[in-house]
C-alpha cells in the first residue's frame, strides 16, 4: 500500500501507519486476550482497522473467523487476528482486510488515488 510508514511501540511492536493514521499494528501481550484454557497472553495478537461496525460485526461474527473482538474494543472500530491464525483466511482475504485497514485510515485524497489506480476501476 502507498505512504505505508513504519513505526515501532514502546516495546518494538511494527505498527504500520498512512499520513501519521495506525491501520494494523502487533500488539504487545495483553490481559485482555488470553488463552480461555492457560490464561496466558496471547504473544502474537495483530489489531486491524476496519471501515465501521458492520464490517467489524461481519469478520467476527462469522462461521469459523479466526477473527474476534474484546471488550477493550468495544465501540473501536478494530479486529483482533493471532498470527498463529492467519492459516486460516486465504490471502486473497487477507490482502482485502489489510486493503480495507489502510482505506480506513488513508486521507480521501489517497484513497481516491488508489482506488482509481486499481484495475476495473
Amino acid at each position: 500500500m502507498p505512504h505505508v510508514t513504519v513505526v515501532h511501540g514502546p516495546r518494538g511492536n511494527p505498527v504500520y501507519q498512512v499520513g501519521g493514521k495506525s491501520f494494523v499494528f502487533f500488539r504487545n501481550p495483553r490481559p485482555d486476550a488470553v488463552d480461555p484454557d492457560t490464561s496466558e497472553r496471547y504473544p502474537d495478537v495483530i489489531m486491524f482497522w476496519v471501515p465501521s461496525d458492520s464490517d467489524k460485526q461481519a469478520l467476527v461474527q462469522g462461521q469459523g473467523s479466526p477473527f474476534f473482538t474484546t471488550p477493550h474494543f468495544d465501540e473501536h472500530p478494530s479486529v483482533l487476528i493471532r498470527a498463529s491464525k492467519l492459516g486460516e483466511i486465504t490471502l486473497q482475504e487477507l490482502t482485502e482486510v489489510v486493503q480495507d485497514a489502510w482505506l480506513s485510515r488513508a486521507s480521501p485524497a489517497r484513497a481516491a488515488a488508489w482506488l482509481k489506480a486499481q484495475p476495473g476501476s
